[in-house]
Protein backbone atom coordinates (compact mmCIF):
# COMPACT_ATOMS: atom_id res chain seq x y z
CA UNK A 1 0.00 0.00 0.00
CA UNK A 2 1.46 3.17 -1.36
CA UNK A 3 2.15 6.50 1.17
CA UNK A 4 0.53 9.80 0.75
CA UNK A 5 2.73 12.50 -0.26
CA UNK A 6 4.07 14.75 2.91
CA UNK A 7 2.68 18.17 3.23
CA UNK A 8 5.03 20.51 2.46
CA UNK A 9 4.74 24.02 3.96
CA UNK A 10 5.08 27.08 1.56
CA UNK A 11 9.46 28.04 2.06
CA UNK A 12 10.12 30.98 4.07
CA UNK A 13 11.32 32.97 1.00
CA UNK A 14 7.80 32.96 -0.62
CA UNK A 15 6.43 34.14 2.65
CA UNK A 16 8.79 36.60 2.78
CA UNK A 17 8.34 37.77 -0.24
CA UNK A 18 4.03 38.22 -0.13
CA UNK A 19 4.27 40.25 2.87
CA UNK A 20 6.91 42.52 1.24
CA UNK A 21 3.98 42.98 -1.29
CA UNK A 22 1.18 44.00 1.03
CA UNK A 23 3.65 46.19 2.54
CA UNK A 24 4.58 48.31 -0.57
CA UNK A 25 0.85 48.69 -1.40
CA UNK A 26 0.10 50.02 1.63
CA UNK A 27 2.76 52.29 1.86
CA UNK A 28 1.79 53.48 -1.79
CA UNK A 29 -1.82 53.84 -0.52
CA UNK A 30 -0.25 55.68 2.28
CA UNK A 31 2.73 57.84 0.96
CA UNK A 32 1.84 58.52 -2.45
CA UNK A 33 -2.13 59.74 -2.44
CA UNK A 34 -2.00 61.67 -5.20
CA UNK A 35 -1.02 58.79 -7.53
CA UNK A 36 -3.28 57.02 -5.95
CA UNK A 37 -5.89 59.89 -6.58
CA UNK A 38 -4.80 59.95 -10.27
CA UNK A 39 -5.72 55.96 -10.30
CA UNK A 40 -9.12 56.04 -8.53
CA UNK A 41 -10.08 59.44 -10.93
CA UNK A 42 -9.11 56.99 -14.33
CA UNK A 43 -11.39 54.63 -12.73
CA UNK A 44 -14.28 56.24 -11.32
CA UNK A 45 -14.71 59.39 -13.72
CA UNK A 46 -16.69 56.46 -16.38
CA UNK A 47 -18.77 55.37 -13.73
CA UNK A 48 -19.71 58.49 -12.98
CA UNK A 49 -20.73 59.59 -16.20
CA UNK A 50 -23.16 56.77 -16.35
CA UNK A 51 -24.47 57.60 -12.88
CA UNK A 52 -24.77 60.97 -14.02
CA UNK A 53 -27.96 61.12 -15.87
CA UNK A 54 -30.27 59.18 -13.65
CA UNK A 55 -28.85 60.89 -11.10
CA UNK A 56 -29.61 64.31 -12.30
CA UNK A 57 -33.02 62.90 -13.00
CA UNK A 58 -33.74 62.24 -9.48
CA UNK A 59 -32.60 65.32 -8.46
CA UNK A 60 -34.98 67.05 -11.35
CA UNK A 61 -38.05 64.97 -10.24
CA UNK A 62 -37.48 65.41 -6.56
CA UNK A 63 -36.89 69.54 -7.58
CA UNK A 64 -40.60 69.26 -9.67
CA UNK A 65 -42.46 67.43 -6.52
CA UNK A 66 -41.48 69.75 -4.37
CA UNK A 67 -42.12 72.81 -6.44
CA UNK A 68 -45.97 71.12 -7.30
CA UNK A 69 -46.18 70.08 -3.69
CA UNK A 70 -45.50 73.78 -2.70
CA UNK A 71 -47.99 75.14 -5.21
CA UNK A 72 -50.78 73.15 -4.27
CA UNK A 73 -50.45 74.55 -0.82
CA UNK A 74 -50.25 78.06 -2.41
CA UNK A 75 -53.31 77.28 -4.39
CA UNK A 76 -55.12 75.94 -1.12
CA UNK A 77 -54.50 79.35 0.30
CA UNK A 78 -55.55 81.10 -2.74
CA UNK A 79 -58.94 79.08 -3.47
CA UNK A 80 -59.82 79.82 0.38
CA UNK A 81 -58.77 83.20 -0.36
CA UNK A 82 -61.16 83.56 -3.45
CA UNK A 83 -63.92 82.01 -1.64
CA UNK A 84 -63.83 84.72 0.76
CA UNK A 85 -63.22 87.42 -1.34
CA UNK A 86 -66.09 85.98 -3.18
CA UNK A 87 -68.66 85.87 -0.36
CA UNK A 88 -67.24 90.02 0.64
CA UNK A 89 -68.59 90.69 -2.89
CA UNK A 90 -71.92 89.37 -2.74
CA UNK A 91 -72.22 90.31 0.51
CA UNK A 92 -71.35 94.30 -0.72
CA UNK A 93 -73.07 94.20 -4.07
CA UNK A 94 -75.94 93.11 -1.73
CA UNK A 95 -75.84 96.17 0.58
CA UNK A 96 -75.04 98.40 -2.89
CA UNK A 97 -78.40 97.07 -3.85
CA UNK A 98 -79.99 97.81 -0.80
CA UNK A 99 -78.75 101.00 -0.36
CA UNK A 100 -79.90 101.94 -3.93
CA UNK A 101 -83.43 100.75 -3.07
CA UNK A 102 -83.22 103.14 -0.14
CA UNK A 103 -82.11 105.80 -1.90
CA UNK A 104 -84.99 105.43 -4.93
CA UNK A 105 -87.66 105.13 -2.32
CA UNK A 106 -85.91 108.40 -0.34
CA UNK A 107 -85.60 110.37 -3.54
CA UNK A 108 -89.47 109.92 -4.20
CA UNK A 109 -90.96 110.63 -1.17
CA UNK A 110 -88.73 113.43 -1.15
CA UNK A 111 -90.87 114.96 -4.01
CA UNK A 112 -94.13 113.74 -1.73
CA UNK A 113 -92.83 115.89 1.07
CA UNK A 114 -91.98 118.78 -1.33
CA UNK A 115 -95.31 118.58 -2.90
CA UNK A 116 -96.84 118.04 0.28
CA UNK A 117 -95.97 121.63 2.09
CA UNK A 118 -97.14 123.38 -1.05
CA UNK A 119 -100.15 122.19 -1.81
CA UNK A 120 -103.39 123.59 -1.21
CA UNK A 121 -104.29 120.57 1.38
CA UNK A 122 -103.76 118.04 4.67
CA UNK A 123 -102.25 114.78 3.66
CA UNK A 124 -100.81 111.87 5.13
CA UNK A 125 -97.84 110.13 3.64
CA UNK A 126 -97.55 106.64 3.29
CA UNK A 127 -95.88 103.92 1.91
CA UNK A 128 -97.13 101.12 -0.54
CA UNK A 129 -96.37 97.92 1.14
CA UNK A 130 -98.20 95.50 -1.25
CA UNK A 131 -100.23 95.06 -4.72
CA UNK A 132 -103.10 93.11 -5.91
CA UNK A 133 -103.86 93.91 -9.70
CA UNK A 134 -106.45 91.01 -10.49
CA UNK A 135 -109.39 90.62 -12.30
CA UNK A 136 -111.11 90.85 -10.14
CA UNK A 137 -109.61 94.78 -8.57
CA UNK A 138 -106.79 96.39 -9.05
CA UNK A 139 -105.61 97.88 -5.35
CA UNK A 140 -102.63 98.53 -3.29
CA UNK A 141 -102.14 98.45 0.23
CA UNK A 142 -100.61 101.64 2.53
CA UNK A 143 -98.44 101.13 5.67
CA UNK A 144 -101.36 103.99 7.38
CA UNK A 145 -105.14 103.28 8.42
CA UNK A 146 -107.33 104.63 10.92
CA UNK A 147 -104.13 105.04 14.17
CA UNK A 148 -102.76 107.99 11.53
CA UNK A 149 -106.21 109.28 10.74
CA UNK A 150 -107.00 107.39 7.67
CA UNK A 151 -110.46 107.33 6.70
CA UNK A 152 -112.70 105.56 3.49
CA UNK A 153 -113.35 107.48 0.82
CA UNK A 154 -110.21 109.80 1.18
CA UNK A 155 -108.48 110.68 -2.14
CA UNK A 156 -105.00 109.23 -2.93
CA UNK A 157 -102.36 111.16 -4.69
CA UNK A 158 -98.89 111.22 -5.84
CA UNK A 159 -96.77 114.80 -6.90
CA UNK A 160 -98.14 113.92 -10.15
CA UNK A 161 -101.74 113.66 -10.24
CA UNK A 162 -104.82 111.35 -9.24
CA UNK A 163 -103.85 107.48 -7.74
CA UNK A 164 -107.55 106.26 -6.71
CA UNK A 165 -109.46 106.47 -3.22
CA UNK A 166 -109.24 104.51 0.19
CA UNK A 167 -112.07 101.57 0.66
CA UNK A 168 -111.07 99.82 3.73
CA UNK A 169 -109.19 100.89 6.82
CA UNK A 170 -107.47 98.88 9.46
CA UNK A 171 -105.86 100.53 12.78
CA UNK A 172 -102.29 100.61 10.79
CA UNK A 173 -103.06 99.93 7.19
CA UNK A 174 -105.36 100.51 3.89
CA UNK A 175 -106.37 99.93 1.12
CA UNK A 176 -106.75 102.31 -1.82
CA UNK A 177 -108.74 101.26 -4.87
CA UNK A 178 -106.45 102.31 -8.21
CA UNK A 179 -108.59 105.11 -10.88
CA UNK A 180 -107.88 102.41 -13.49
CA UNK A 181 -110.48 99.54 -11.57
CA UNK A 182 -114.01 99.98 -12.89
CA UNK A 183 -115.42 100.38 -9.22
CA UNK A 184 -113.83 103.99 -8.90
CA UNK A 185 -115.30 107.10 -10.42
CA UNK A 186 -114.12 110.73 -10.38
CA UNK A 187 -115.55 113.94 -11.39
CA UNK A 188 -113.22 115.07 -14.26
CA UNK A 189 -112.99 118.16 -16.21
CA UNK A 190 -111.57 118.78 -19.52
CA UNK A 191 -108.36 121.14 -18.81
CA UNK A 192 -108.86 123.37 -22.03
CA UNK A 193 -112.80 123.22 -23.31
CA UNK A 194 -113.80 123.12 -19.43
CA UNK A 195 -116.72 120.24 -20.15
CA UNK A 196 -116.83 117.80 -17.49
CA UNK A 197 -117.10 113.92 -17.57
CA UNK A 198 -117.09 111.02 -15.18
CA UNK A 199 -113.66 109.15 -14.89
CA UNK A 200 -113.71 105.59 -14.49
CA UNK A 201 -111.40 102.52 -14.90
CA UNK A 202 -112.01 99.79 -17.13
CA UNK A 203 -111.60 95.93 -16.65
CA UNK A 204 -108.58 95.93 -19.29
CA UNK A 205 -107.08 98.55 -16.92
CA UNK A 206 -107.32 101.43 -18.64
CA UNK A 207 -109.15 105.17 -17.94
CA UNK A 208 -112.25 106.24 -19.41
CA UNK A 209 -114.05 110.16 -19.64
CA UNK A 210 -117.33 109.13 -20.25
CA UNK A 211 -120.48 111.83 -20.35
CA UNK A 212 -118.70 114.32 -22.38
CA UNK A 213 -120.96 116.38 -24.02
CA UNK A 214 -121.63 116.10 -27.66
CA UNK A 215 -120.54 119.21 -28.81
CA UNK A 216 -117.84 119.06 -26.87
CA UNK A 217 -114.56 120.93 -28.47
CA UNK A 218 -112.28 118.25 -26.73
CA UNK A 219 -109.27 117.49 -28.52
CA UNK A 220 -106.59 114.51 -28.39
CA UNK A 221 -103.83 115.25 -25.87
CA UNK A 222 -106.00 117.63 -24.09
CA UNK A 223 -105.27 117.55 -20.05
CA UNK A 224 -108.18 115.99 -17.40
CA UNK A 225 -108.20 117.15 -14.21
CA UNK A 226 -110.45 116.92 -11.50
CA UNK A 227 -113.19 119.17 -10.99
CA UNK A 228 -113.37 118.85 -7.50
CA UNK A 229 -117.46 117.80 -7.19
CA UNK A 230 -117.60 115.45 -5.63
CA UNK A 231 -115.73 116.00 -2.63
CA UNK A 232 -113.08 113.44 -2.49
CA UNK A 233 -110.48 115.76 -4.40
CA UNK A 234 -110.13 119.21 -4.87
CA UNK A 235 -110.47 121.18 -7.80
CA UNK A 236 -107.28 120.72 -10.72
CA UNK A 237 -105.67 117.45 -9.30
CA UNK A 238 -103.88 115.67 -12.90
CA UNK A 239 -105.49 112.90 -13.95
CA UNK A 240 -104.31 112.23 -17.93
CA UNK A 241 -104.57 113.13 -21.00
CA UNK A 242 -106.74 112.19 -23.83
CA UNK A 243 -105.40 109.34 -26.12
CA UNK A 244 -108.54 109.47 -28.24
CA UNK A 245 -112.05 109.97 -28.60
CA UNK A 246 -115.01 107.66 -28.76
CA UNK A 247 -118.52 108.29 -30.40
CA UNK A 248 -121.27 106.13 -32.30
CA UNK A 249 -123.94 108.03 -34.11
CA UNK A 250 -126.58 106.51 -31.43
CA UNK A 251 -124.58 108.24 -28.66
CA UNK A 252 -125.91 110.99 -26.98
CA UNK A 253 -122.56 111.47 -25.27
CA UNK A 254 -118.98 111.55 -26.09
CA UNK A 255 -116.13 109.04 -24.14
CA UNK A 256 -112.45 109.39 -24.15
CA UNK A 257 -109.41 106.86 -23.52
CA UNK A 258 -107.44 108.52 -21.02
CA UNK A 259 -103.33 107.84 -20.44
CA UNK A 260 -102.75 107.81 -16.91
CA UNK A 261 -100.37 110.80 -15.49
CA UNK A 262 -99.50 108.87 -13.01
CA UNK A 263 -97.55 105.43 -13.52
CA UNK A 264 -99.04 102.52 -11.47
CA UNK A 265 -96.54 100.29 -11.94
CA UNK A 266 -93.67 102.16 -9.72
CA UNK A 267 -96.06 103.78 -7.29
CA UNK A 268 -93.99 103.39 -4.04
CA UNK A 269 -95.40 106.47 -1.79
CA UNK A 270 -98.74 108.44 -1.98
CA UNK A 271 -100.23 111.34 -0.45
CA UNK A 272 -103.68 110.45 1.14
CA UNK A 273 -105.66 113.19 1.61
CA UNK A 274 -107.00 114.47 4.97
CA UNK A 275 -108.72 117.93 4.25
CA UNK A 276 -108.83 120.35 1.52
CA UNK A 277 -110.80 123.86 0.91
CA UNK A 278 -113.23 122.50 -1.72
CA UNK A 279 -113.41 126.06 -2.92
CA UNK A 280 -111.32 129.27 -3.20
CA UNK A 281 -113.06 132.20 -1.08
CA UNK A 282 -114.34 135.41 -3.71
CA UNK A 283 -114.33 138.49 -2.00
CA UNK A 284 -116.44 140.61 -3.05
CA UNK A 285 -116.56 144.37 -1.94
CA UNK A 286 -118.58 146.02 0.12
CA UNK A 287 -122.15 147.19 -0.80
CA UNK A 288 -122.20 150.92 -1.33
CA UNK A 289 -124.08 153.11 1.83
CA UNK A 290 -127.46 154.68 0.49
CA UNK A 291 -127.33 157.28 -0.79
CA UNK A 292 -128.15 160.23 1.68
CA UNK A 293 -131.17 162.44 1.45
Amino acid sequence: MARAAPYLPMSTGLRRISIVIVVLCVGVWFLLPRQSQAVLGWVGNPLSSVLEVPLKWVASLQQAVGETWERYVALQHVEADNQALTLEVARLQGEVNLLKEQAIIAEEFERLLTYQQTAPMKTVPARIIGRNVSNWYRAVIIDKGQQDGIEQEMGVITEAGVVGRIIRVNPSTAVVLLVTDPNVAVTGMIQKSRDEGIIQGTPQGTIQMKYLPPLSTVDVDDRVVTSGLAGDFPRGLQIGKIQSLIKADTDLFQAAEIVPIVDFAKLEGVLVITTFQESIPINLPAPLPPPSS
